[in-house]
């Protein structure tokens, strides 16, 4: 799609906390609402079916979350949301507490300012000008919590518009339904990026309407229901000075019933303690890893990097385990169904820091997936809502699925999840037919067929290795020759991948620096063949040979960094930002390449890079993430860096070192272990590893796997102001093993 770039602001931090001993003071929600970041401020809980914020209504790409931080007016709350997407959507059950104003249909916004708004884990508020109402916003896991404090008015309303819609969305048909003085309920549906959205809401009131007006369009009804594709309803209130109205939304995307119960859970609670709990549940899961530093802003960016982290996959079965199939029928689930799956991104660091982090939840993320595959027959490509939106390149529910087998996660249906990643790599869309045919992906039979070669190469790895652990010796065959397809389009005389057409000739002319957004005309999704041609995390190796050995490969690393940022062509990508010579940490294709070196011996300058990028690209300002937050995965390269350590092959079990930011981390795991971090003579120059142990014993590896990390321990890392000649240089100490 077309996507706009606005002005920005100057960064500031937003964050006034005194920081005190709960990890979520140092939470900043602001990080990533201005610039291409696209995150949200609003109230949400760790993988909350609410994501309640504040929307600007302003129509662009800078506004896919609803919110810019160079905005200046609020439209609206609602009620769902996407963390750092680069498509608009979703935006459901807006609603704005208005004085002043009679009943009506009109675009009704405030105006706001910045120092009269405030954002932590849990919590939002901020004063409508115009109005002068104090909100405030909170949620649970299936309900937000609005408070509402009004100035003394004979004109007070709550205005439920659930004709606003943000960019791609659209209503398609909505109801509200009086059931008493304080009792409403009702349902949105909208098409837009996902086609069949459906949110039912349930609201109670604190205290009881005065009056309602109900619209059908532009009509005004007398009547107690009103359906139509474009529904406003408002609740009129006489208020005096200060005076407080709450106000519980609950939501499903099932039925009313779910809804209900949603509400009917917070029975007996009010805002503060919904608030609590909120709190409560962040600082429970942002508290298992401790960190030791005495940089504060080291400390905010980390932790709001791991909140991101959490805000996505959502929870999109009910309080009572319904949820809208892929078929649009009703579903059940005895344990939580997740939803919003921006595959493309978060099976390079978010799914694997979630193997870590979230053990307890990847079991049920892959049944959700699998579940998916149930009602559709295929794995989902990037699920919004469990609608298949086809978006972006490969399919990457596979080496998410694969790492979870690999790790040997429990609850999982193997062969039903290894029959169902093949079946990905067997269908005949999104140009696997010719994929097959040809050995690679003709540019004259399917756009963008660099990238999607170099990924379905990538998948087929990954399908490789589940195959091997199961024994099947011809399945492991076929998928390891269809993971070396990257080099039929590898160009080894000029050292970069392009594309071929079907008669085996390179597109020409070439241009490496060369961008095309369109994905039908382009040769790489979202970047050029600067940033792509590094795409080849199963065979480093092959990739290290096919530049002419080790010296010649970091040569082109090194270049990669330091050459020109300049763009090529007409229509350049703008998803191509963060731009350290042609390395883009603004968009994931690129997240990987650093740890490459690496592989080729030379961890200093692994270090080097990882030193650099975290502290440029990520800071406590709301221009702090330097591109797309994409539902977590720009936070979890983070949040692995600053650790020490990133998986550079998603499905490996792998996870190669780079250079901590912190003197330690400690990680809760599950039966009460922890593996703990410790970086000896750690400084701003002393940045290098120089030897390390690993339980006390003596650790020459330059990368670490999984199944060490979760038995628990320490790994200490000696840590000096130049490279060591020796640590992780060996081949025998480098990361990739080949099986």
């Amino acid at each position: 799609m077309k996507k706009r770039a606005f002005a920005l602001l100057a960064a500031v931090s937003c964050v006034g906390a005194s920081y005190g001993q709960r990890v979520i003071d140092y939470v900043n929600p602001f990080i990533g609402t201005s610039a291409h970041g696209h995150v949200y401020p609003g109230a949400t809980v760790p993988f909350g079916a609410v994501q309640l914020s504040p929307d600007n209504g302003t129509a662009g790409w800078d506004w896919c979350s609803g919110y810019n931080y160079s905005d200046s007016v609020i439209a609206g709350f609602s009620h769902t949301h996407l963390s750092g997407t680069g498509i608009g959507d979703l935006a459901d059950i807006s609603v704005l507490p208005i004085t002043g104003v009679q009943p009506s249909t009109d675009k009704i916004t405030s105006h706001f300012s910045h120092t009269n708004e405030k954002a932590s884990p849990g919590y939002y508020s901020v004063v409508l000008n115009d109005f002068k109402v104090k909100a405030e916003l909170t949620a649970g896991m299936f309900a937000g919590v609005h408070r509402y404090t009004f100035p003394e008015s004979k004109d007070a309303m709550i205005r439920f518009n659930l004709a606003f819609a943000i960019n791609w969305d659209k209503p398609t048909s909505a109801s509200f339904k009086r059931i008493n003085d304080s009792t409403f309920v009702g349902f949105r549906y909208s098409t837009g990026w996902a086609k069949d959205q459906r949110v039912y809401f349930a609201v109670r009131l604190s205290k009881p309407v005065k009056s309602v007006a109900l619209f059908k369009g532009q009509q005004r009804l007398a009547k107690d229901e009103v359906a139509d594709k474009e529904v406003v309803a408002c609740l009129l209130f006489d208020t005096k000075q200060d005076e407080q109205i709450e106000m519980k939304v609950g939501l499903s995307f099932a039925n009313i019933e779910g809804a209900m119960d949603a509400i009917d859970q917070l029975k007996g609670q009010g805002f503060n303690a919904v608030r609590k709990q909120a709190e409560a549940s962040w600082e429970k899961e942002l508290g298992k890893v401790k960190i030791t530093s005495n940089n504060p802003t080291l400390k905010q960016v980390f932790y709001t990097a791991l909140y991101h982290a959490y805000e996505a996959p959502v929870t999109f079965s009910d309080s009572k385990g319904n949820y809208k199939s892929v078929k649009g029928n009703l579903a059940h689930a005895d344990k939580p169904v997740y939803s919003v799956s921006s595959l493309w991104d978060v099976f390079r660091a978010e799914s694997p820091l979630f193997t870590l982090l979230q053990p307890a939840r990847v079991p049920d993320i892959i049944n959700s997936y699998m579940a998916f595959y149930d009602q559709s027959g295929l794995l989902p490509v990037w699920d919004l809502e469990f609608n298949e939106t086809n978006c972006m390149t490969g399919y990457h529910c596979v080496p998410i699925v694969a790492d979870a087998i690999l790790k040997e996660f429990p609850g999982i249906d193997v062969p039903k999840a290894y029959a169902a990643m093949k079946k990905s790599a067997m269908q005949n869309i999104r140009g696997t037919d010719v994929y097959r045919q040809y050995g690679y992906v003709p540019q004259d039979k399917y756009g963008s067929s660099v990238t999607v070669t170099l990924e379905y190469a990538y998948d087929d790895w990954c399908i490789a290795q589940v195959a091997h652990k199961l024994g099947a010796t011809a399945d492991y065959n076929e998928f390891m020759k269809r993971s070396a397809s990257w080099k039929n389009l590898f160009d080894s005389t000029i050292g970069f991948a392009r594309a071929k057409n079907a008669d085996g000739k390179w597109v020409v002319p070439f241009d490496p620096y060369y961008s095309e957004h369109d994905a039908d005309k382009a040769m790489f999704t979202e970047g050029n063949s600067w940033q792509h041609s590094w795409f080849v995390p199963q065979d480093i190796y092959g990739l290290i040979s096919a530049h002419g050995g080790e010296q010649p490969f970091i040569t082109k690393l090194d270049s990669l960094f330091t050459i020109s940022s300049q763009l090529k062509g007409e229509n350049t990508s703008p998803d191509i930002s963060g731009l350290i010579g042609q390395y883009a940490h603004g968009n994931e294709p690129s997240h990987h390449i650093a740890y490459m070196y690496s592989y080729a011996g030379a961890p200093a300058k692994t270090a080097e890079r990882i030193k650099y990028i975290t502290s440029t690209m990520y800071t406590n300002k709301t221009d702090g993430l330097c591109g797309n937050e994409d539902c977590g995965q720009m936070s979890a390269w983070y949040v692995w860096s600053a650790m020490g350590f990133y998986p550079a092959n998603a499905s490996s079990g792998e996870y190669v070192f780079g250079t901590p930011l912190m003197q330690s981390v400690s990680i809760q795991l599950p039966a009460n272990k922890t593996f703990k971090v410790t970086a000896n003579g750690l400084t701003d120059k002393n940045i290098y590893i120089q030897k390390a142990t690993l339980n006390g014993k003596p650790y020459t590896k330059s990368f670490i796997k999984h199944s060490d990390v979760i038995k628990g321990g320490e790994l200490v890392l000696f840590m000096g102001a130049k490279p060591s000649a020796t640590w992780g240089v060996k081949p025998t100490d480098r990361p990739g093993v080949v099986l």
